[in-house]
């Protein structure tokens, strides 16, 4: 059975309606798509950073002045933001770049059992918040990933952060949602879309951006040290 008579079988309200989409797309069409995600993508990173240059460079500075401290980054999300957050921690606890020093960072949600005891004991919504309550010290980074702003959760997890002396950062999409607007963010990175595709792509860039500019920053600085040694 193709997938259109399934389709149908699954949902015989749609009828011909689909039969006549399914004829409809054909390679052509789709490798027009191919080449307008691409190009959405591509106009969606050149928005923000046209428009977001010195948020930038505020996130990066605040993470090389942590981790010039001795301080640690901690970061989490949801679903794909979650697998982003475990990417930022990875790319910083574990540099591909030779000469780069890893630096101390951890994904809150790489441990399941204890995000699930977390989870059952007393609920969803606290399960970064709690063990930032644990692991979080003045001057650390607690580091969001949401693509509407409005995860429960992640905004719980800053909020503790910020109350225990760390540095917020968000990444964020559409309008920023809640993390846009709350006061104990230190540094909010909205990616103005309203694809959820188009804004973790975004992410990606902006995190990778990050980790080369906090690591030019930390080099710099060791430079300077030396020179008036």
């Amino acid at each position: 059975m193709s997938s259109t008579h399934l389709l149908v079988s699954l949902y015989p309200h749609l009828g011909d309606e689909t039969n006549r989409r399914a004829e409809l797309v054909s390679d052509a069409l789709l490798l027009e798509a191919v080449a307008t995600k691409s190009a959405e993508s591509i106009a969606t990173h050149s928005r923000f950073f046209e428009a977001n240059g010195e948020a930038v460079l505020k996130a990066a500075h605040l993470l090389a002045n942590a981790f010039r401290d001795g301080k640690r980054l901690y970061t989490f999300g949801n679903g794909g933001s979650s697998s982003d957050a475990s990417h930022v921690a990875v790319e910083f606890s574990h540099p591909a770049t030779v000469g780069r020093p890893a630096l101390p960072a951890q994904n809150l949600a790489q441990d399941t059992a204890l995000v699930t005891a977390i989870g059952n004991d007393v609920g969803i919504t606290e399960i970064y918040a709690r063990q930032l309550m644990g692991l979080a010290r003045p001057g650390d980074i607690a580091l969001g990933l949401s693509t509407s702003g409005n995860s429960r959760n992640v905004l719980r997890g800053l909020e503790e952060g910020h109350r225990l002396g760390a540095r917020t950062v968000a990444l964020v999409g559409g309008d920023g949602g809640e993390m846009a607007r709350a006061p104990f963010i230190d540094c909010c990175l909205t990616v103005r879309s309203q694809s959820v595709h188009r804004i973790q792509e975004a992410h990606v860039v902006i995190y990778h951006v990050l980790w080369d500019l906090v690591h030019t920053l930390l080099a710099n600085n060791r430079v300077a040290r030396c020179a008036q040694s």
